[in-house]
């Protein structure tokens, strides 16, 4: 977001929903190409309702994260690779489903603002003690995300919003802890509101209703 404008805008925007469904990518496309790729997924009708998508440089190449926020109704969540009959290479993207998660701790569900940036701190140990991570927040906003069913990637999500000279050192605190799997800072991406694609022949798949 580069205005206030546009955050107030989102402020407005924001539906209340507490169940959140997480999808990971890795590839070497930059935003704008793999935004366009994402034609070759269909999604449940509600799931792009109110979807967050973020990137951040990993390694050589960018991990893209999407929240998709679903509202009480919503019973499942639906993500599903297209069958490609091209022959033509395309760059990889490798996709990982997160699980469904539930929100322990809400503290800004709105978007970053101009003057902040997001880090995500992704933690596999269940034993972790998170008043650690909590007073890392001092002077920021945090919120924590817990499996809403079993068999999710992991054991908590942390999502920080600190002002921008807050984060380098935020995310270098989150790396020498321990049970902290990874954490970097995460850029909000603008996402086309028509992404749906043409029917095609799919690999269906299902993913755990909440």
């Amino acid at each position: 977001m580069n205005t206030e404008a546009d955050y107030k805008s989102y402020l407005v925007t924001m539906t209340p929903n507490k169940k959140v469904q997480f999808v990971f990518f890795e590839t070497v496309l930059s935003a704008e190409p793999f935004i366009n790729r994402w034609k070759e997924y269909t999604r449940s009708s509600k799931s792009d309702a109110d979807v967050t998508l973020q990137q951040s440089a990993y390694n050589g190449t960018f991990r893209y994260v999407a929240q998709h926020r679903f509202a009480s109704e919503e019973v499942q969540f639906v993500f599903v690779k297209e069958k490609r009959s091209s022959r033509i290479a395309q760059e990889l993207i490798k996709s990982d489903m997160g699980g469904g998660y539930s929100i322990l701790q809400a503290e800004q569900l709105a978007g970053a603002a101009p003057t902040e940036r997001k880090i995500f701190a992704f933690i596999s140990d269940p034993r972790t003690d998170l008043s650690v991570y909590k007073d890392l927040s001092q002077g920021g906003k945090l919120n924590i995300y817990e499996p809403y069913y079993q068999n999710c990637k992991y054991a908590y999500i942390l999502e920080y919003f600190v002002k921008i000279k807050q984060a380098e050192g935020l995310v270098e605190q989150l790396k020498n802890l321990d049970s902290a799997a990874d954490a970097a800072i995460y850029q909000e991406l603008k996402i086309p509101k028509n992404l749906s694609a043409d029917k095609k022949e799919k690999e269906s798949y299902v993913w755990p209703s909440f």
